[in-house]
């Protein structure tokens, strides 16, 4: 089944509403595809208007600036930490905005968003890391 952004056959008070027309091409969403660990392995994709997007499906390089030092340097990522959009990403090594990856450079929280932007930017941050269960 596909993914279908349009607006809802109900209210919000459950009641049924009918549809004023078909569903349209504009309306279809997007598959899922995670940035995972692994070799590096980027998609394009058309978007409106004709323009493209990048999205990262695998990556072993992330690129860390460091505010102490105010330079940006290439690491390697170890694994997922933290991640805020779901705790079951930790597991699985996804990679989102807002996660916290272990490289060899310490900790680094990702500022760029994978599923867009097709690069993977981070900051290090000097918090601790919770155990991985």
């Amino acid at each position: 089944m596909g993914i279908w952004q349009g607006r809802s056959r109900r209210k919000p008070t459950g009641g049924r509403l009918r549809p004023i027309r078909n569903k349209r091409r504009f309306e279809i969403g997007r598959e899922l595809q995670f940035a995972t660990l692994g070799t590096g392995t980027v998609k394009r994709y058309r978007v409106r208007g004709g323009n493209l997007k990048l999205r990262i499906l695998t990556t072993n390089t992330i690129n860390v600036f460091d505010p102490s030092t105010k330079t940006m340097k290439a690491a390697k990522v170890l694994t997922v930490r933290e991640n805020p959009a779901n705790p079951n990403y930790i597991q699985r090594n996804i990679i989102t905005r807002g996660a916290i990856v272990e490289t060899d450079l310490g900790m680094v929280e990702v500022r760029s968003r994978p599923g867009q932007d097709g690069i993977l930017n981070g900051v290090k941050v000097e918090r601790a890391a919770p155990a991985k269960k």
